[in-house]
């Protein structure tokens, strides 16, 4: 079993101990002050400094729950055998990042609790973000700005964050807001001064003030409630430095001040909108027009027109409406094909003529090694290239049958 030196000092980064074991590349010290995963939060990172010269870095920490043991997982253990002496050295940075995410989430949670009685299911810590799952079935946008703000007002008034030991019973008689559901002997307890007490493993800060200040980022529905993304610390500083970014290259786009840039964005999206309606209705016509004058040139064989062509610049959109143009006045077969950025095939006829446009299509998609499918009237098929494209038109015009 590892002695835990973070569990009474969080703030200790550097410290001596002795090899247990060594299997490959993980070592058991008799004592760590490194943090393995567990409880939501991530591990730390730091080295193993060997007879005052070699440095073995720390990349992963584990712990193994039966035995108590927390794994150093190492690049590279061969300089450490049992009983060699090590120093330890915690990244300081990132272990401080983790106090601030940790502390700041359980005075998140007590801000949720107290405020409306949603309790925290489970918290994780992620590289960039952290989030907490609340017992709620919906959650509002004034109950996320007060909880957040009640957080930050306990962040500002700079209360201690002290670390207590009970016994289970003790801990449920001083109140704790959550009793792990492993029995044990005795209880880990963080205390924020006045405003929360929950059991914890975790590394936290010794006073709110030092957790920076917490921004809710996000709200979404998950299966065990809602789940709220948060930062903490210096992780609160650059999102919301990048969001500022954001926010102020855009107003510059359309030339307004950022706190209308929702409005401009609205107004925008409601233009293209009208603009693709009017660009679909000239397009319908341009198609209308290109169709009759394709169908007077088309050859015809038992009443029947056949039209065969290849547009290199136009989209899948323009052909697809055009075969339907070319089908419907009177009775056609219509193989079109597309270059430009998605090279594309459409096969359509006037419904009750004798070919299968779905059949037809199989065969050349398989030739062309892409996909595509549809009825028997009418079929649609990806292609590599615009030139394969053109080929395979060609290539199922030969097969067509144009008779009533």
């Amino acid at each position: 079993m590892t002695e835990r030196l973070y569990y009474t000092d969080p703030f200790l980064h550097e410290f001596e101990a002795c090899v247990v074991a060594v299997s490959g590349d993980t070592v058991i010290l008799d004592r760590s002050a490194f943090y393995p995963t567990s409880g939501g939060q991530v591990f730390d990172t730091g080295w193993l400094e060997v007879g005052g010269s070699a440095r073995i870095r720390v990349r992963e920490v584990a712990e193994n729950e039966q035995t108590g043991g927390v794994l150093h997982i190492l690049e590279g253990a061969d300089a450490l055998q049992p009983g060699a002496v090590v120093r330890g050295v915690i990244d300081a940075e990132r272990r401080f990042d983790h106090m601030q995410q940790h502390t700041g989430q359980h005075v998140l949670s007590a801000a949720f609790e107290k405020l409306y009685g949603f309790a925290t299911v489970s918290f994780h810590m992620g590289d960039e973000s952290c989030t907490i799952d609340l017992a709620t079935g919906a959650l509002t946008v004034q109950q996320v700005e007060a909880a957040e703000t009640l957080a930050n007002q306990v962040i500002a008034e700079d209360r201690p964050v002290e670390i207590r030991f009970a016994t289970p019973d003790e801990a449920r008689a001083l109140g704790v807001r959550k009793i792990p559901p492993v029995e044990r002997e005795e209880l880990r307890l963080i205390d924020v001064c006045d405003f929360d007490l929950n059991a914890c493993g975790g590394t936290h800060v010794r006073s709110t003030g030092q957790i920076g200040g917490i921004l809710l980022r996000k709200t979404e529905k998950v299966k065990q409630g809602v789940r709220v993304e948060f930062v903490s610390g210096l992780r609160a500083v650059r999102p919301a430095r990048r969001d500022f970014e954001t926010l102020t290259n855009a107003a510059a786009v359309f030339s307004t001040h950022i706190w209308e840039v929702p409005q401009q964005v609205r107004k925008s999206l409601d233009e293209i909108k009208v603009a693709q309606k009017a660009q679909h209705r000239l397009l319908e016509e341009v198609a209308e027009l290109q169709a009759q004058q394709m169908l007077q040139t088309a050859p015809e064989r038992g009443g029947n027109k056949l039209v065969v062509e290849f547009f290199p610049e136009r989209d899948v959109t323009f052909i697809k409406m055009l075969a339907q143009k070319l089908t419907q006045s009177e009775k056609a077969v219509a193989l079109l094909g597309c270059g430009g950025s998605q090279p594309s095939l459409v096969f359509a006829q006037t419904a009750g003529l004798a070919n299968d446009m779905g059949a037809l299509m199989k065969d050349a998609v398989q030739r062309l090694g892409t996909r595509g499918g549809g009825n028997r009237d009418m079929a649609q098929g990806g292609a590599p290239d615009a030139a394969r494209a053109e080929g395979a038109l060609r290539h199922a015009a030969s097969g067509i049958v144009v008779s009533g």
